[in-house]
């Protein structure tokens, strides 16, 4: 049996004014640090195996803040890094309403048929992202976190569980949040969703933006 912790990076700057990160390198902001050294504590009675990270910073920050608790360091995987917005990219969510109105009202019906202007699909997501899973699978038997990103994480809970990338908006996941898998003979099983409990003291909402 394995078990897999999926974990999205701490708060920054653009998940509080709603601006799409995709793969700008945006760094953790006060709060993120905090959220992520909470994150850090809270695994710190688990013997982590492994630490996969996007290669971003501001998951690669959350990655390594959890490493200081464990005996293994956080190593990059590509697979791993954020979704591709492109067009969207460094665009907060209003102006994007405006500027490709249809396209935005599709993002939040039908996510699963869009693909962005000059970026990706969620299909582009899955596949890179479960070769990660796939990868951890045949070689850890024990726990092993994946400190990733929102779309990336709602991609691989969906695949995990097996429904299709039309699921994306019915998965909520906060910055912060943890959602863990067991995998046994075959099968993720799911175990805990959007985990934000030890965050519960910090007297703010949290956001899946």
């Amino acid at each position: 049996m394995a078990e897999i912790i999926l974990a999205r990076h701490g708060e920054t700057e653009w998940n509080v004014g709603e601006i799409y990160r995709g793969r700008a390198d945006v760094a953790l902001d006060e709060m993120g640090i905090k959220q992520a050294e909470l994150l850090g504590k809270y695994l710190s009675d688990l013997k982590l195996d492994a630490i996969y990270s996007s290669p971003l910073r501001r998951a690669l920050d959350t990655a390594n803040i959890v490493a200081r608790y464990q005996s293994v360091g956080a190593q990059v995987s590509d697979g791993l890094i954020d979704f591709d917005y492109g067009e969207w990219q460094g665009l907060p969510d209003k102006e994007v309403k405006k500027l490709y109105l249809a396209l935005h009202s599709e993002w939040h019906t039908n996510p699963h048929l869009v693909k962005m202007p000059g970026g990706e699909n969620l299909d582009d997501v899955r596949k890179r992202a479960l070769a990660v899973v796939n990868e951890v699978v045949s070689k850890y038997k024990g726990s092993v976190a994946l400190v990733s990103h929102r779309v990336v994480n709602k991609v691989l809970i969906c695949s995990l569980l097996r429904l299709d990338n039309s699921h994306f908006w019915h998965i909520r996941q906060d910055v912060g949040g943890i959602t863990t898998f067991d995998y046994i003979d075959g099968c993720f099983i799911l175990t805990k969703h959007n985990d934000t409990s030890y965050l519960k003291g910090m007297r703010k909402a949290l956001s899946d933006f």
